[in-house]
């Protein structure tokens, strides 16, 4: 591998950051010293960072929402989502790879100037049956995904409609912009390609007091994930980090 990958974090949990980032390296087969690895709840984003030194960005989820208001954000959501805006026009413009999970559709989608908020397609914490669109079939990214998969999805906000310049590559019923395109390059997933059943146990541990479900629900929601065959996104992670390795 002749660049490492940027890893953009924004949980700031250290057992969730540090669980999501071994996650990432395991289905992405990557090892620590092919990454560069920034917990953005902790540190900025370095003054003299080049993308042209990193084969991709991945930038990973986190409890923050793009669509809260300025004064509903905590100081550290604001700066999380500020840093990972700030790369964006660079990003989009120059097409360069880009793999936003969960919060990161959201990212994109408020740099493209699309309508991202909680009115529709917001999804409790659990598993959603996604489908592949016709034009997903040909994305390299998709490449030995099946037309049908269970994934782990947990969001409060989503994509009210396909920004301008994307291409619609993996729906659902629940929330219809579970994957998309824009250009060639840059893409964005509403549910979790890293995540597995031990690792979204985890996260409900984590999070079962910041609103995205019942607190007393948890035993159920684990029981759940435990019970569940998720196995399909983590290929899409892995065809990325296949994809992009030697640029």
């Amino acid at each position: 591998m002749s660049k490492p990958f940027l890893i953009l974090q924004l949980r700031p949990e250290a057992e969730a950051s540090d669980d999501e980032y071994a996650a990432i390296l395991r289905k992405g087969g990557l090892e620590p010293d092919q990454t560069h690895r920034i917990r953005l709840d902790q540190d900025d984003l370095p003054e003299d960072l080049n993308l042209d030194e990193y084969a991709g960005v991945i930038v990973g989820g986190g409890p923050g929402c793009v669509s809260d208001a300025p004064e509903d954000k905590t100081e550290v959501e604001a700066r999380i989502e500020t840093a990972v805006l700030s790369l964006m026009p660079e990003i989009t413009s120059r097409d360069l790879p880009f793999l936003g999970c969960c919060y990161g559709i959201g990212i994109l989608g408020k740099h493209l100037g699309a309508s991202v908020d909680k009115s529709a397609f917001g999804e409790p914490v659990g598993t959603s049956d996604c489908h592949m669109l016709p034009q997903g079939s040909d994305d390299p990214l998709l490449r030995d995904v099946p037309d049908t998969f269970s994934a782990f999805v947990g969001h409060k906000e989503a994509l009210q409609e396909l920004p301008e310049g994307c291409t619609h590559l993996v729906s659902s019923e629940a929330c219809p912009y579970q994957m998309i395109r824009y250009k060639d390059h840059v893409y964005a997933t509403q549910f979790h390609p890293e995540a597995d059943s031990a690792g979204f146990e985890t996260r409900i541990n984590i999070y079962k007091h910041r609103g995205y479900f019942p607190p007393e629900a948890a035993d159920d929601l684990i029981a759940m994930c435990r019970a569940a065959d998720v196995h399909a996104p983590e290929i899409i992670l892995r065809n990325f980090v296949e994809l992009y390795s030697g640029t």
